[in-house]
């Protein structure tokens, strides 16, 4: 894993990782078209229906997945709702939350992984939420949003400050923090309005992030394997 190395003549501000960036511009560009459609900016009056039918085509439905693995039929339109839910969402604000939060934590680990790692993390994350999904819930309403993916990425930052610690003297339980943190949050509106199909594909994004982080790391293996020894 990368190290810290000071450089006086950087700049103050870090750019923002181009992986990072084409993330988070694809979600926000899909939201903004539908936000231009429901005002009929574009597209026509049909552009007022844009995000259902999105969600008709791209979302990810339990009882379609059941239906593919029943009959064997295993067609395009199918598969690519693992992924593709993970950029549509509920309205503006659930889209700005899921932007910030990909911004903050892509910047974050795309500065101790490679890019190609932050997007494979990304899609092993939206999938895992998808099938965790597809097999705790039973109901016609679809997964939609980029939390589960998200949180991919959440698994891929705490794996690195857990498998620091030792380096830099600290618990490595206090790495959890910040899952803990945003899991309880998630609880607090989850026992407001009862909903809780999305905190399991979460939790499962975050677990698929962590376990992945350590193919994925430069070193992932030898380092999991010095702190499995106490070393």
């Amino acid at each position: 894993m990368r190290m810290y190395d000071p450089d006086h003549n950087a700049s103050p501000v870090n750019p923002i990782p181009p992986v990072v960036m084409a993330l988070v511009a694809l979600v926000v560009a899909v939201e903004l078209l539908f936000q231009a459609g429901a005002r009929g900016l574009v597209g026509g009056p049909e552009a007022v229906g844009w995000r259902l039918e999105a969600l008709r085509n791209f979302g990810f439905f339990s009882r379609y997945f059941d239906y593919m693995v029943q009959s064997g039929d295993w067609r395009i339109d199918g598969l690519w709702r693992f992924v593709t839910y993970s950029f549509i969402h509920y309205n503006l604000t659930h889209t700005l939350f899921a932007a910030v939060l990909l911004l903050a934590l892509g910047n974050f680990t795309a500065r101790l992984f490679h890019p190609a790692a932050i997007l494979l993390a990304y899609a092993v994350s939206a999938v895992s939420g998808a099938l965790v999904h597809a097999l705790v819930i039973d109901s016609e309403a679809p997964l939609f949003g980029a939390y589960p993916a998200v949180y991919g990425l959440l698994g891929l930052y705490t794996w690195a400050l857990w498998a620091a610690a030792d380096k830099l003297g600290t618990n490595p339980y206090a790495a959890f923090r910040l899952i803990g943190v945003l899991v309880g949050i998630q609880v607090i509106f989850i026992l407001i309005d009862g909903t809780w199909a999305s905190l399991w594909s979460e939790i499962a994004g975050f677990v698929a992030g962590f376990l992945i982080a350590t193919p994925l790391a430069p070193g992932g293996l030898r380092r999991l394997r010095r702190k499995l020894q106490g070393g």
